[in-house]
This record gives structure tokens, sequence and C-alpha cells, in this order.
């Protein structure tokens, strides 16, 4: 068995898919998204990463990024605060020769000096649009006894359902795989069609000397996506090997697949999915254990911890610190950290961001496919 501490080491791409999520990520990035009633979309393989013995993981970050400083801090809960290796997160404009990044190549070619100076063998580098329990230590496995030049994961699954023309904007695309005997055959971008693709979850292992002889030619030749401009062109020449992800993954493309996929944490099996292989860390937050007034009614709900319940909930899911007033009724709604619902209050079908307040006696009801949502802060 590899010592996997010196053996890999991890790159995430924090703001990938950002402007499919104008509601959520407006004032912060993919990452950052609240899910699950008390994680951000990062502690999914940021965990998987450390999990798998994977401790030194940098984050390549572009813009709007604050909200993901402060929840990561010095990445003491993901145990991370160390001397050499560690939590490193790379801003915009760090280095003389930086810039703002439009692809993966732009974003490697920022700390190519810093990969240069590593010791570890492999790379993993992973996107933060995906909620899921994945063994790293599996696919670089694979990887190895495989001989590969690069393993991409992929998973079957349904193609994204959402305008077409909102990808390909930034590097924000999608891809879909040939697979024969566990090699990648062909890569198509934005494949549109029915039924099951092999879809790739963008996480690749490829070996870190590598990787920095594959950015400096691209970087040359003025290529921008890692994907589509390296990997597709070459898949004659390199040995690109496929891993079948089986596992329960969530990710999401507009404000209606969110609320779906967040949904089906309701139901026990996709929870533990989710969390049953291997513990998600995530920032701490001191608080009371949830509590039940006299006269709540509670039904099919996920509640973090700190929220007081007071009035009816069913199908929910409950971020940090909410509060539910008295004769307040709340169905099939997503409402996150310090949500406070007033008295009388009637809302369905709703998603609330942080600091909302749903005023006394308010009525706000949306639909399964086209569910309200409130922005950050605001009172209604």
């Amino acid at each position: 068995m590899l010592n996997y501490n010196s053996q890999a080491l991890g790159i995430i791409f924090p703001n990938s898919y950002d402007t499919l999520m104008p509601e959520l990520a407006n004032e912060r990035l993919m990452a950052s998204i609240p899910f699950a009633s008390r994680y951000r979309m990062i502690d999914f393989v940021l965990s998987s990463m450390v999990n798998s013995g994977i401790d030194n993981v940098s984050l390549i970050v572009r813009k709007n990024y604050l909200s993901l400083l402060d929840h990561l801090g010095s990445g003491r809960e993901w145990d991370l605060t160390r001397k050499n290796g560690g939590l490193n997160i790379v801003p915009p404009f760090s280095m003389k020769t930086s810039k703002m990044y439009s692809g993966r190549v732009d974003a490697l070619v920022s700390i190519v000096n810093f990969l240069k100076r590593q010791k570890e063998e492999y790379v993993v580098m992973s996107d933060a649009h995906i909620a899921a329990n994945i063994d790293f230590r599996a696919i670089i496995d694979k990887h190895i006894a495989g001989g590969a030049d690069v393993t991409v994961v992929y998973k079957k699954q349904e193609l994204p359902a959402t305008s077409l023309e909102a990808f390909g904007t930034e590097d924000e695309l999608y891809y879909t795989l040939k697979v024969e005997e566990d090699r990648v055959k062909k890569i198509k971008v934005n494949e549109t069609g029915e039924g099951e693709y092999n879809v790739s979850m963008n996480i690749y292992v490829i070996r870190r000397t590598a990787l920095i002889e594959m950015i400096a030619e691209a970087y040359v030749k003025g290529y921008t996506y890692f994907e589509r401009d390296i990997l597709l062109p070459q898949l004659e020449k390199l040995n690109v090997q496929a891993y079948e992800f089986t596992g329960f993954a969530a990710t999401f493309h507009d404000l209606k697949s969110y609320f779906k996929v967040s949904m089906s944490l309701l139901e026990q099996e996709n929870l533990d999915g989710l969390f049953g292989p291997a513990p998600i860390y995530t920032k701490v937050r001191d608080d009371n254990p949830t509590r039940y007034i006299t006269g709540a009614k509670v039904k099919n709900t996920m509640a973090a911890d700190g929220c007081i319940i007071e009035g009816e909930v069913e199908n929910c899911i409950l971020f940090r610190g909410v509060k539910i007033s008295k004769g307040a009724k709340v169905k099939n709604c997503i409402l996150m950290q310090d949500t406070i619902v007033g008295e009388g209050v009637t809302i369905e079908y709703a998603v609330s961001d942080k600091d909302v307040t749903i005023t006394d006696g308010t009525s706000l009801k949306g639909t399964e496919n086209f569910p309200i949502y409130i922005g950050k802060g605001q009172t209604v």
C-alpha cells in the first residue's frame, strides 16, 4: 500500500460552474454554496482528499472567494494546519506572472513553480461542484496499476438538463467519454441527447512532472482548457484511463437542480451514500442542539444545530440557527443559516439564503420546478 502523504497532492478549482448559479454564486463561489444543512460544497472534495491521506492541497481561486477564506480558515477542521504541505489558497495575481485565469491551463500556470518544488509523485485535480464521498486511494491505485498517463473519473448519468447556451462560457464545459476496456477512446464536449452517458466528474490523476510538461507546452501554444485542448487531441498518444464512480454524487447547475438534489438527501439511501463511507468535515460553529418547543410538529426534516422550532415543518432542510416561529407552516423548503420565519407564516417550495427574515403573516409559495429564491440578508 502506498504512503499517500508523500505520493499525492491535491489541486482544487473552486470557481468552476459559478456562472450557472447566479442566485447562489453571485457573492460567493461554487465551492462556498451551502449544502446538506451544515456544509459547503468544498467540504466534500476536501474531506475526501484528507480521508485518502492527501495532506498537501492547493485551491486556485479566481473571484468572490472571501466567503471561502472565512469558511476554511487555516484548515484546522480538516487537519491541514501543517508546517509542510497543508492548505494552500492561491488567489489571482498572487505572483508577478499570474492573471485572472479562464481555464485550467491558465490556473495551473500560476502555480507551476510551486509544483516544481513539491515532492509528491502524483497530482489529483478536481472541481468543487460535486458533493460526493470519494476514495482517492482507489483511483490512484488503479492509475498506477494500469500504467496510465492520465486517469479521469466519470459517472454514468443523464446529461445536465439546462440551457446548453449556459455552458461553454469561461471553463463551464462538461465532457462525456467513450470508454472501452477502461480506456478513454473519445471525449465529446457539451454533448446533447437522452439517456445515460459517461459524464466526466472533472477529477484527474496525473504524474506531477508530466503535468508540468503538459502545462508548459499548452501555455506556449495559447491553450485554455486541460480536457479539450490537451487531452482530447492526444487520446491516441496518451494512455488515458477511466475510473467509474458508482457512489452517490450530487451535482447541480441551476436553482431547480440544486433544490431537487438537496431534497433527495431526505431519502435515507442517499444520505447514507453521501455521509456513510467516510466522515465529512466542516467549519465548527459552537451552538446548542436544535430545540423543539411544545406544539412543534416536524416531519421528514434535516435540521442542523442551533435551530429553534415552534411551528410546523415538513420535508425541509434547515441550516444552523434557523428559527421557525409559532403558528408558521414550512413545507418543502431549504432555509439557510440564521433564517427567521415569523409567526403565522406559510411558505412552501422556497430557498432562502443566509440571514433572511420572513415577517409575520407572510405567505410564499413556489413549485417544485420553480422554487422561490430569497436573497442573502433580505426581509420579505
